[in-house]
């Protein structure tokens, strides 16, 4: 059975369902009118069957609708937003079970809900199209809620981790070198791996990793460290020990097929993390510098240099081990880049573990907040030689917000770009939790500072670092004001 067709049952169970409804007739009014089971009618108005078409003059002459109408795929307005999203194949493309949700019963709810949650999903459909929602940024969008809803830790991936270790005698209590995996997949996997010069080669520049399916042949830039070719590496055997088939084939990735390649992708990339740094070995170290009574800064530097990782992965890896081993559960990560030639930063990347912390859902044409220590960092990075990150650490207190965050942030020059420098960070909820956790952390500790969002929705006054005026508080006020304005008139006449 096609696409097409099970496309052509939905849309006619869906027009069926929509007419009995309007003439006020319950499945067993119709099937007495129709003479045709009501078993068999609510097997077709769920898109399992399609009538043949002696059924359909039935049900045309009972319901009194044309036979044409009833057979066309074209839809009314209050239908033709389900039409739309049948159409697309979104629902076939995103596995929906990962969510605990069945199509038919998803398609159920549409299809019986008022005309306004037909609207309304018409109008996220219009919203996704005017910001230029991709499929991709869809996809990714479907796949953070997935891990927020698990507060990214996945036990399953973890156990296969480890049985891994166990299986081909890796220590995961020390560091890891990428020679060590590069020999599981020569000998065990049967891979080629070829070094090329990916920055000699027009439009490609960017990777660095390409997998040649057909001849198992991995080929590697000759210019990347020792860290992402252990991620790299990582990742395939990865892919190998889970027989995951339906995968990526670039590193980084340059579109997605479908949905289970983002997932698996993400799969892959979980257990790379978590091969290279152990769940045991980093909530040992957490442990003991979360003991300590004084901030000491280089000897959190000195826990991330006991992997072999970059410092996105040792960050992504704290939103994995904190809220699973620690409670720490209410953080989020970013990820900011930035062209060295344009004033903008980038919100490339984003998680929020337990709630949504602030900020976030931030991909705009704002300017972000200059006072966040994410961007700080990145120009403290391009203020120096960049032969080291930068790092820093402050308390943001969001301005109108009662919460504060405890933020640290360190900044690289992007490792696929030229001319680009990108901040990683982590947030944790300013909480009596964290202070409990936290030994050092005390009133006096950080600098505290109070941030906003984006220069245009902030109402910090006098800041230095401010890059464009609050037009949208501007403008809120202004109607804030025209509004206690009508209150005043028409209270004069009470």
């Amino acid at each position: 059975m096609t696409i097409e067709e099970e496309y052509i049952r939905l849309i006619f169970g869906l027009k069926l369902k929509q007419i009995r409804t309007e003439k006020n007739l319950s499945l067993f009014g119709l099937a007495k009118i129709s003479g045709l089971s009501k078993s068999y009618l609510n097997e077709i108005e769920k898109g399992k069957k399609y009538p043949k078409t002696d059924k359909i003059v039935q049900l045309s002459e009972s319901l009194e609708v044309p036979y044409d109408h009833l057979v066309s795929l074209k839809l009314d307005k209050n239908l033709a937003p389900i039409g739309e999203i049948l159409q697309s194949k979104i629902l076939k493309e995103i596995p929906l079970d990962l969510f605990g949700i069945k199509e038919n019963n998803l398609i159920d709810i549409i299809a019986n809900a008022p005309a306004k949650v037909n609207a309304f999903i018409s109008t996220i459909i219009k919203i996704a199209q005017h910001y230029n929602f991709s499929r991709e940024r869809f996809f990714l969008a479907s796949l953070r809620s997935y891990q927020e809803a698990h507060n990214n830790y996945f036990e399953n991936i973890e156990k296969n981790v480890e049985e891994f270790a166990e299986a081909y005698q890796i220590n995961l209590s020390k560091r890891i070198a990428s020679k060590e995996l590069e020999d599981i997949l020569l000998s065990e996997f049967g891979y080629t791996i070829k070094l090329e010069s990916f920055n000699t080669q027009e439009n490609v520049s960017d990777l660095r990793s390409i997998f040649i399916k057909k001849r198992k042949i991995l080929l590697i830039d000759s210019s990347i460290n020792e860290a992402q070719k252990t991620f790299i590496y990582a990742k395939e055997i990865a892919y190998n020990y889970l027989k995951i088939e339906n995968r990526l084939y670039t590193f980084p990735w340059i579109k997605f097929d479908s949905f289970d390649q983002v997932l698996n992708n993400f799969i892959a990339s979980y257990f790379a993390g978590a091969l290279i740094i152990s769940r045991k070995k980093l909530t040992n170290e957490l442990t003991n510098f979360f003991q300590l009574k004084e901030w000491n800064p280089l000897k959190l530097h000195r826990i991330i240099g006991k992997f072999n990782c970059s410092q996105e992965t040792f960050y992504q890896r704290l939103t994995n081990i904190l809220p699973k081993y620690f409670n720490i559960k209410n953080l989020f990560f970013l990820r900011i880049t930035h062209s060295e030639s344009k004033e903008e930063f980038r919100l490339t990347k984003e998680l929020h573990i337990t709630q949504q912390q602030a900020p976030y859902a931030n991909k705009s044409n704002d300017h972000y907040c200059r006072r966040w220590i994410s961007i700080k960092t990145i120009k403290d990075l391009e203020q120096t030689n960049k032969e080291r990150q930068s790092f820093g650490v402050q308390i943001s207190a969001y301005e109108n917000q009662k919460n504060e965050y405890l933020v640290l942030s360190s900044a690289t020059p992007d490792p696929f770009k030229k001319n680009i420098n990108r901040s990683v960070s982590i947030g944790m909820l300013l909480s009596s939790h964290l202070k409990k956790k936290l030994n050092f952390l005390k009133e006096d500790t950080f600098v505290r500072r109070k941030v906003g969002v984006t220069c245009q929705t902030c109402a910090v006054q006098n800041c230095k670092e401010r890059v464009a005026e609050p037009v949208r508080i501007i403008k809120n006020n202004k109607y804030q004001e025209i509004s206690n304005t009508v209150d005043k008139i028409i209270n004069s006449y009470s």
